[in-house]
């Protein structure tokens, strides 16, 4: 588990006069161990495989509060449902590939991609504050042969 995440988490919740309990410790580890995209109701069925008392309002409500400390990003990638992801303290800016079929998500990084971005905005005198690319297709393993 990242200490610095931990004590990051750790001072915001001191911030809003809340604490790090136990449960919150315990989501926090299986979120993070879980590495890529997940929703609540994810996590929360991990969870309930070794600690069934935590309940399914406990994980959303520590999913939003990750969210709100600016470790967890939220987003939906058009399947109904809100995913998360953790940005850790070290990890930059990513783009997604989306699978129309199986729901794959594959993260991934072009200085190129970035940097036609920036021009495309400076070229309208727009200042980006945040962008977001996420490509739908379909992935190698649902098109054998195709």
């Amino acid at each position: 588990m990242n200490q610095s995440l931990i004590q990051h988490f750790e001072d915001y919740l001191r911030g809003q006069q809340l604490r790090l309990t136990d449960q919150r410790r315990l989501i926090i580890n299986e979120f993070v161990r879980t590495q890529g995209h997940i929703s609540a109701e994810e996590l929360y069925r991990n969870i309930q495989k070794t600690t069934p008392s935590i309940g399914f309002a406990t994980v959303y409500r520590t999913l939003k509060l990750l969210a709100d400390a600016g470790l967890a990003l939220g987003k939906n990638f058009g399947d109904g449902f809100v995913r998360f992801e953790c940005c850790s303290l070290t990890v930059g800016h990513h783009d997604h590939l989306i699978c129309n079929r199986c729901g794959k998500i594959i993260e991934f990084n072009n200085p190129t991609i970035e940097e036609l971005q920036l021009a495309v905005a400076q070229e309208h005198g727009f200042i980006i504050s945040d962008h977001s690319l996420d490509i739908h297709g379909v992935c190698q393993e649902c098109t054998p042969g195709e």
